[in-house]
């Protein structure tokens, strides 16, 4: 059973309660996060740590008095040093400062995996944490302001194609390395995780290669069929300079993403025209 945002806003402590004390859910997935790119970081902290704190502690704890005897927590690898030793292991958690965009959307993700952990001490529960890499896919949010750096791109090149624009900036200097899993592949690896995995230390998720930004635009621009000039706004904050995982513990678990970058991306571009036309695309 599931509910969305609108039906069930997590923040509310009592109407978590109500809804576990119903529905005695045996497994839960918390996938749920107040989430957005570097702008949306750096300009809501508070908003990003009290939020997310608010959901995690209201669900897990309901999925501990109500019976969940199974649960995933979904994290984010940027709760990583911001300068952590690259691909970063999952043991590099807590050994040296975070991003600083980002530093309070991370701290939360860290407490979860705390209390995940903690859980688990206190009351023997097969409950873990997973840190995904950057996702991307079909009905991801392509706000202008608040998106992620690839649903932003999508949508700034068609726009600009729409537009015979001459040209389309990009925040940043282009160089940062990032990697993108498709959020099909997460979602088999949350049930694979579920039923292989049982340990307190968090594990990563991801595919195990990264590319550049000016890279990554190239590409989405390809994609989309813009011909026009990129253009980098250095004054713009690029973020870490390196945020790759190592995925070998899951790998050995035998687990490997399946769909590659450009056909992942063809597929998101695919659905986000045919959003558009609908006019039922996201964009808050």
């Amino acid at each position: 059973m599931t509910r969305t945002s609108s039906e069930l806003d997590l923040r509310d402590g009592a109407a978590v309660e109500e809804f576990f004390a119903a529905e005695r859910p045996a497994t839960v997935v918390m996938a749920a996060a107040k989430v957005g790119g570097i702008l949306a970081n750096s300009t809501y902290p508070a908003d990003f740590i009290s939020d997310n704190l608010r959901m995690q502690v209201n669900v897990l704890d309901a999925a501990a008095r109500h019976g969940a005897t199974h649960l995933l927590f979904l994290g984010s690898s940027c709760i990583y040093p911001k300068l952590a030793p690259q691909p970063i292991r999952e043991d590099s958690l807590l050994t040296g400062p975070l991003e600083e965009t980002n530093d309070a959307y991370a701290i939360a993700k860290i407490s979860g995996v705390l209390q995940v952990q903690a859980l688990r001490r206190q009351h023997r529960l097969h409950y873990i944490s997973a840190m995904p890499t950057n996702l991307y896919g079909p009905g991801d949010n392509f706000h202008p302001q608040n998106s992620h750096v690839l649903p932003g791109l999508i949508r700034r090149f068609h726009e600009a194609k729409l537009a015979d624009a001459p040209s389309v900036v990009v925040w940043g200097t282009g160089t940062p390395l990032r990697e993108f899993l498709h959020v099909e592949d997460l979602a088999r690896a949350c049930l694979f995780l579920l039923e292989n995995y049982d340990e307190p230390a968090p594990i990563n998720v991801g595919v195990g290669e990264d590319l550049s930004i000016r890279e990554l635009a190239e590409l989405v621009a390809d994609i989309v069929g813009y011909q026009g000039r990129l253009k980098f706004d250095t004054s713009k904050p690029d973020g870490t300079p390196r945020k790759l995982l190592d995925v070998s513990k899951l790998h050995g678990l035998g687990w490997q993403a399946e769909i590659g970058l450009r056909d992942g991306l063809t597929q998101t571009y695919a659905w986000y025209q045919e959003q558009l036309a609908t006019g039922a695309v996201r964009t808050a």
